[in-house]
């Protein structure tokens, strides 16, 4: 490749430090944006970008690059925390991260780069990019550490944004850029990764939605439908949640006497119309499996949607490659049939497929089937 102006988005973390770091090593005119995306509470001990920003800035010293600190908090707020909201209102569970990436960080991001001459942009992400010799398109792969591959964030790209896209840590694994990060001397070698949404940090989740979405009480009921507890309101809870109920188990069947062993519960379904959050114990219960999804909203890496294919999906990002058929229905619609069913398949999150290690797009999961009672 040759020389190039690469505009890095350096977050602060190791992995956009050691990102900057690689580029400026091939010879690339190497510029750091530091993207402030949040402002509410920002001086709180939960979100902090000052001191991201601080990092961010020492790195930025020790390559020896320019950084530039850029406020896209309205656009993120009317692009992304709007249609968080938005979401949890009407009972689903959402992906900020993977909105943030198509419109924040490679939309807002990717243009202001651009107008600051920029040839191409690069992030930190566990991802890779690869133009396809025969079909003159490029292909977003998954990052070579099965345990940090980012891909089912970076699902809905398109074209024009992955011909302009870097990810130099892609090709390697978190040891060998902590590695490389403490061997040059970078400040923020050793720091934590960050974890959760960005606009929420570590603070307890349900206290941050509080904030800005009512609670309307209803019953909890079990299967049989008799009312076990009460919920706070169902925007607060997501299927296969175990921890927060309120609810104790019932002793499981052939439990010692006095033992203490109860089986869990877990949230199966969320009944809008009626305010009722059912829940089911046992992690196998039949409403938490799902052998079919629907999805919306879909977004193809290539521009078009694949033809019907066995392939392999996500329906959440910390889950192995599923086997499935993948049938389109319409335009910007598909669905998927597990040969295997699927644990609590979520109304609201990703479902995102895969042909080995390429990533071809997805939509958001509007609804699953659950396996009839035994």
């Amino acid at each position: 490749m040759s020389k190039q102006r690469i505009v890095v988005g350096l977050s602060g973390g190791v992995d956009s430090a050691v990102t900057a770091h690689l580029l400026k090593q091939q010879g690339h005119e190497v510029v750091g944006i530091f993207m402030k995306n949040w402002e509410d509470d920002d001086d709180s001990e939960y979100c902090s970008s000052n001191i991201d920003f601080v990092d961010a800035a020492a790195v930025a010293d020790v390559l020896g690059i320019e950084i530039e600190h850029v406020n896209f908090a309205a656009e993120y707020r009317d692009r992304v925390f709007a249609e968080f909201l938005h979401e949890y209102q009407a009972g689903r569970t959402p992906n900020p991260d993977i909105l943030c990436n198509a419109e924040i960080k490679f939309k807002a991001f990717l243009d202001h780069a651009m107008r600051l001459g920029a040839e191409k942009i690069a992030t930190g992400h566990y991802a890779r990019v690869r133009l396809n010799a025969s079909s003159g398109k490029h292909e977003l792969l998954k990052g070579l550490d099965p345990a940090k591959d980012q891909s089912y964030f970076l699902h809905r790209l398109n074209q024009a944004q992955l011909s302009k896209t870097l990810f130099p840590v892609g090709d390697l694994h978190k040891t060998e850029v902590r590695r490389i990060a403490d061997e040059i001397g970078l400040p923020n070698a050793k720091k934590k990764d960050s974890t959760g949404i960005c606009f929420i940090g570590e603070r307890p989740f349900r206290e941050f939605l509080n904030r800005y979405i009512s609670k309307e009480p209803g019953p909890i009921k079990n299967p049989k439908g008799h009312t076990i507890g009460e919920h706070v309101g169902l925007s607060f809870y997501t299927l296969g949640q175990r921890q927060g109920l309120g609810i104790g188990g019932i002793k499981a069947r052939g439990a010692q006497r006095g033992g203490g062993e109860h089986t869990p519960w877990f949230v199966a379904r969320k009944d809008l119309p009626n305010n009722t959050l059912w829940v089911v114990q046992g992690h196998d219960h039949p409403w938490l499996q799902s052998e079919r999804l629907e999805a919306l909203n879909a977004s193809w890496v290539s521009g078009e949607a694949p033809f019907p294919m066995t392939a392999a999906a996500k329906t959440r990002y910390r889950q192995t490659d599923a086997p499935c058929g993948f049938v389109p229905l319409g335009a910007d619609a598909f669905a998927l049939q597990f040969p295997q069913a699927q644990w609590a398949v979520t109304p609201g999150q990703s479902a995102v497929l895969y042909d080995g290690d390429v990533c071809l797009g997805g939509g958001i999961i509007h609804n699953a089937s659950a396996l009839p009672a035994t």
